[in-house]
């Protein structure tokens, strides 16, 4: 039988819901999710009124809640965000029976344990599925860089969430030695989030902008992305390529670190680059680890695109740790 519970998932900005429904570990439906700014309520209780109020029925006493930010603690303080969750309240503020909170890019971790490989698409090595048993790293840019696994037994997953983003910054070539002193200027130390993220494209453009003894105009992350893209900015477009490089390079290394036999590429950069990818650098620098080279040439490299992965795999995660 199934089980229905709201879906939750909070960001800096935005905070999206959804009714889903979960039968046998696996999520069966999710409603179109309803989006409300996180900056027009003042706690996550008076947003879900906000989207209980827009139902034509009472909202299921379940939730899956992840947030950005970490979920330990007698109180949470979210990233970017003025809420403050007391987990302790959550079924009285929020009137559930049950709830699983789980970090916001763990959500997309089981999103990636769950989904249909229709929403697994290809972008480097052979062109089979993820396996079906050992480590799949998830590797995400975005307003940082997310990084976690997924390990699959033969009747069961696990989903590990770490702080891969932090690693150190290992520069390739003699441009990206030239990246890295300039970012040593302005950081104590220079980690792999500070390249590939989406401030690091502003990073990796003001470097260049050095190399090339040019001066430029501040332009915020936004902007300068569109411009990237469009290739309208020549050096903003060699921005993005060093930024697709290193996306590579540190998929490449984490990999190698957990001992993956599998990559997804996650996170809202990954989705908006993803006709970029496959034509960009990326495959050469996964790839390009010396002796291992071979080894992983035969990893399969994937992109989810599920539009709402966060709300997918929050629910997912609840019926995971819920065995519903």
């Amino acid at each position: 039988m199934a089980t229905k519970l709201v879906a939750i998932d909070i960001g800096g900005t935005h905070a999206r819901f959804a009714i889903a429904e979960v039968e046998n570990g696996r999520v069966t439906s999710l409603a179109p999710e309803s989006t409300y700014k996180t900056a027009e309520h003042a706690s996550l209780q008076l947003a879900l009124e906000a989207f209980a109020h827009e139902q034509k029925e009472p909202l299921p006493r379940n939730a899956a809640i992840a947030i950005a930010g970490p979920i330990h603690g007698e109180v949470l303080k979210l990233t970017n965000n003025p809420w403050i969750i007391r987990p302790a309240l959550i079924p009285e503020k929020l009137n559930v029976d049950r709830y699983t909170l789980v970090n916001d890019f763990g959500a997309v971790a089981h999103a990636v344990a769950r989904c249909d490989s229709q929403h697994l698409r290809h972008l480097c090595g052979p062109e089979t599925d993820l396996p079906a048993k050992g480590a799949v790293s998830v590797v995400g840019p975005g307003t940082g860089l997310g990084v976690a696994y997924v390990l699959r037994t033969e009747d069961d997953y696990h989903v590990g969430e770490t702080e891969g983003g932090h690693i150190d910054y290992a520069p390739l070539d003699p441009i990206e030695d030239n990246i890295l002193k300039q970012l040593r200027n302005r950081f104590r130390r220079v980690s792999a989030e500070r390249v590939v993220s989406g401030p690091g494209l502003n990073n990796i453009y003001g470097a260049l902008a050095v190399l090339e003894g040019r001066t430029v105009a501040q332009i915020d992350d936004k902007s300068l992305w569109t411009a990237a893209m469009e290739g309208s900015d020549s050096l903003a477009a060699a921005a993005l390529d060093r930024f697709c490089l290193s996306l590579g390079a540190v998929a490449g290394d984490i990999a190698l670190a957990q001992g993956a036999s599998g990559v997804v590429i996650a996170g809202g950069l990954g989705l908006r680059l993803a006709d970029h990818l496959p034509r960009s650098g990326f495959a050469q620098r996964f790839v390009a680890k010396g002796r291992f080279e071979r080894m992983m040439s035969d990893i399969p490299v994937k992109l989810i695109t599920h539009p709402q992965p966060g709300l997918y795999g929050a629910a997912a995660a609840f019926a995971h740790e819920h065995h519903v």
